[in-house]
Formats: structure tokens, C-alpha cells, sequence
């Protein structure tokens, strides 16, 4: 089999000159960039008191301390499921947004819409508005091409270093760091990781920008589970726009095919050929559409966030139904209920965790040592846990039907001092007498007890005594 010529399976990347547009949803997307970005680039930067023996970073991701901290919350290791609770929350926050308003997520406060949006402005201010942005474009490469590229490549290529720089400040002390970084003493690891992040950010803000969101991001093929007729999204009326006429006559609809709505889309997609997995839903074609609206005396809101549920209502001229009918159906309050249960029972084990905590691992092998006396000894290793920002003494005692002796290793007394915000590991030893039936027994139950002797707070864990079973 011949064929004459060999075709791509790939088309080439159209370039997208989005045209500037003013309204509410430009104003709104405007607001929550400075508010988004204004929280990733300062927040490193706030300061918080725990203590001498503490950071004073108000949120940081401690990596060799296995700490993470938010202002007054400390979280450990060992409770790693509030981090996956807020995961959980998170998951089913855009469940419940998605739902309720398509992908606003996507249109307003995903990283990559905006940083996007920081990159269109740059380039929106050195190189021009769409006209000047697609002239420059077609136009041969001379001096003046090279400058306005290499200026605004040398802008975004600081947005993307302070990008990654932002990053690191999150997993270790800020101003350590920068000094650190700007004298060059800093881990290799710190500067690989900004030259990555720095990376990424230039090429997908600068360069792939609607590609991230066609094709390596999966939300969009997810987003349709979460939708259905009720769902309010960016759509056109067609009903009231079609057909299209530059004239407006009784044959034409609202829609004078001006094309405003498409010059302004950062996907490059046409809204009016109904809704698309493209579509960010930026609302920026509704600004645009209301607009031209207002300057040829027609009402607004031909493209509107609307639900296709409304559509055979407003054929008919009928209102469309309520935004409060649309927004609380079923779907939207089980999303709401689950979100609430989870974010309730994270703030009430967060109000509930005591500030001292206790485990216990017996010794398996061997799990039990014969003295000369004839008495019968198990060994357990106690982790101490002193979430107290300083040092704290804590006293070690044990409880069990059977008479038992405890002994620490290391120390006369059953006090162990452990430091401020630390773990600490101790060697307990549990002894039977030759005549106690917990020496002969298979096992004894027993219960360690914790108790911090500043202030009377206790805890426990539960273990097993192992005897000469099968003497």
C-alpha cells in the first residue's frame, strides 16, 4: 500500500492572542490573582513565636524535624491523617464546586490559570494588546522583535525563579535560606529545585499555557461525572442569538458574529458551538458578549453562566428557575455534608490530642529472659512524646492485676526528661517474681502510664506481660 504524501498525526500548536477585556469577571479573576499569588510569595515570610526551642516561621513544612507547621498547629508524624483529611476536603471541595458551577476551579484559582494570567499581562504590556501581540508575531525577525521577546522573556523568567524560590521557602527557615541561596552556600538540593520549578513554570505559564489544560491535566475528562443539566456553566443562548447578522432584522437573532467573545478566550475556542472540554469557564466571554451587548443597545447575558435544565423554559420566554434551585439539589448537599462531617471531626481531634503521647513496642525476641532468681523479665522499648515547646519531666509507672516491677534503663528513678517539641526513646524493663502467677502465665495484661509531673497530665498504652507458659 502507497501512499503520495506522508501526513502528520499531530497538528502544529495555534499561538492564542487572548484581546484584553474589562468587567465583572475580569475584575474578579484580577482580585484573586493578587490574593493567590500575594499568599504563595509572603506567606514563608510570616513570622510566628513558639518558643526558643521552636521555628518561628508561621508555616513550614519541616522535612528533618518531620514537623509541619500552621501558625499554632503542629502536626507529627504520626498524625499524618489530618493531611489526609485535608486532602479528602480539598478532593471533595471541587467535587462540590464542580458541581454546582462547572469549572470554576479552573477559570479562577488553578496555579496554572493563574500564573497564566500573570504571564498574559506581562506580555500584554511590553508587546501590545492582540493586534499589536499577533503582528509581532507574523512579522520577520528584526531588532525590535528581539528586544520586546528578550524583555519579555527576562520578566517572566524572574516571575518563574521567585516562583521556585517561593517553593523551597516553604520547607525551611526563609531568611536562612535566602541568605544562604544569595551567597551560594545553600544545598544543592534547594537550587536544583528552584531551577525545576523555574522550569516548569516558564514553559507552562509562557509557552504551553491551554496545552497544560487540554492535554496534561485530567480534570477535564473527569468533570463531566461531576456535572449534569443543573450544573451552572458558561454557555450561549442560542435560542436568542441564532442566526447570526451584522444587521440586526426581524431574521437575526442578538449574536452580530463580532467575534469578541472568541478574541478574548484564553483557549481559543468559540463558546457559542456550545460547551467544550476546553472551556476553563474564565467567564471572560461573558464580559466581552455583555459588552458589545451594552454598546448596541441589547440586553446582556447572551453567553451567561446557565444550566441546560433552563433551556426549554427560556425558549419559551420563561424566567430561567432560581440560582439557589440550581445550587441545592441532592448532589451538592451529600458533597456539603461530607466535606462538613470531615472538616468537623478534624477540628474536633485537633481540640481533643493531648500534648504528651506514648507508645510501646515489646521486645519479640527474646520475649522474655529467665534471671538467675528464677524471676521472669520483659523488656519494651517507650517512645516519649513532649509536644511542649519546652522540657518536660515525665513520670513512668505501669498498672496490671498481676504485682509487677518496673525499672528504666539508664536511670535509678521513673522520671525521664524529655526536651522541648521531641521524641524520646527509653528501655523499660518489667520484672516477675518466681512465685507471682504472672512469671508461669502466658500473658498478663498491663497498662504503661505517662505522666507529666508539671502539670498532672496523663497518658497510657495497653501491652501484654509474656511468663513461662509451658513451665
Amino acid at each position: 500500500m502507497t501512499t503520495s504524501e506522508n501526513k502528520s498525526l499531530y497538528a502544529p500548536q495555534e499561538p492564542i492572542f487572548p484581546r484584553r477585556v474589562s468587567g465583572f469577571f475580569r475584575r474578579m479573576k484580577w482580585a484573586i490573582l493578587v490574593v493567590t499569588l500575594g499568599i504563595y510569595y509572603l506567606t514563608p515570610l510570616i513570622r510566628w513565636d513558639r518558643g526558643p526551642a521552636l521555628p518561628d516561621q508561621a508555616v513550614l513544612v519541616d522535612l528533618a524535624g518531620r514537623r509541619f507547621y500552621f501558625f499554632w498547629i503542629e502536626i507529627w508524624p504520626h498524625e499524618f491523617y489530618f493531611v489526609a483529611g485535608l486532602l479528602i476536603m480539598a478532593g471533595l471541595g471541587l467535587f462540590l464546586f464542580t458541581s454546582a458551577l462547572g469549572r470554576v476551579w479552573c477559570g479562577y484559582t488553578c496555579p496554572q490559570t493563574v500564573w497564566t494570567d500573570l504571564f498574559i499581562l506581562v506580555e500584554r504590556w511590553i508587546e501590545g494588546d492582540r493586534n499589536a501581540r499577533v503582528r509581532l508575531w507574523n512579522a520577520k525577525w528584526d531588532i525590535r522583535k528581539w528586544r520586546l521577546r528578550l524583555t519579555k522573556w527576562a520578566v517572566w523568567l524572574v516571575i518563574s525563579v521567585a516562583t521556585g524560590g517561593a517553593w523551597v521557602f516553604y520547607f525551611t527557615d526563609a531568611p536562612t535560606l535566602a541568605r544562604d541561596l544569595i551567597t551560594f552556600n545553600a544545598h544543592p538540593i534547594a537550587y536544583g529545585t528552584i531551577a525545576v520549578l523555574t522550569a516548569t513554570t516558564f514553559l507552562f505559564g509562557g509557552f504551553m499555557r491551554e496545552q497544560v489544560c487540554i492535554y496534561m491535566c485530567p480534570w477535564p475528562r473527569i468533570q463531566g461525572a461531576m456535572m449534569d443539566d443543573d450544573t451552572l456553566t458558561v454557555g450561549y443562548r442560542d435560542w436568542r442569538g441564532e442566526p447570526r447578522g451584522k444587521k440586526r432584522s426581524a431574521d437575526t437573532g442578538d449574536c452580530i458574529d463580532c467575534m469578541a467573545c472568541v478574541n478574548v478566550c484564553p483557549m481559543g475556542i468559540d463558546i457559542r458551538d456550545g460547551q467544550q472540554m476546553e472551556c476553563i469557564t474564565c467567564a471572560l466571554c461573558i464580559d466581552a458578549c455583555d459588552d458589545v451587548m451594552g454598546k448596541i443597545g441589547r440586553d446582556r447575558g447572551l453567553i451567561d453562566y446557565l444550566a441546560l435544565s433552563d433551556e426549554p423554559a427560556e425558549r419559551a420566554g420563561k424566567p430561567p428557575r432560581p440560582i439557589w434551585q440550581h445550587v441545592l439539589r441532592p448532589r451538592t448537599v451529600l458533597y456539603t455534608l461530607l466535606w462538613s462531617l470531615i472538616g468537623f471531626g478534624l477540628v474536633f481531634a485537633l481540640f481533643i490530642r493531648a500534648d504528651i503521647d506514648l507508645t510501646v513496642e515489646p521486645t519479640r525476641n527474646p520475649t522474655y529472659v529467665t534471671l538467675s532468681d528464677g524471676s521472669v523479665r520483659n523488656s519494651y522499648t517507650l517512645r516519649l512524646r513532649n509536644k511542649h515547646g519546652e522540657p518536660r519531666d515525665f513520670r513512668i509507672s505501669l498498672s496490671s492485676d498481676a504485682i509487677l516491677r518496673i525499672d528504666l534503663e539508664g536511670t535509678e528513678r521513673n522520671i525521664i526528661t524529655v526536651p522541648p517539641d521531641a521524641s524520646t526513646m527509653q528501655r523499660v524493663y518489667v520484672t516477675a517474681r518466681p512465685g507471682d502467677p504472672a512469671a508461669h502465665a502466658a500473658h498478663t495484661d498491663l497498662r504503661f502510664w505517662v505522666e507529666d509531673t508539671a502539670n498532672d497530665e496523663r497518658a497510657h498504652r495497653d501491652t501484654t506481660f509474656n511468663g513461662k507458659a509451658d513451665q
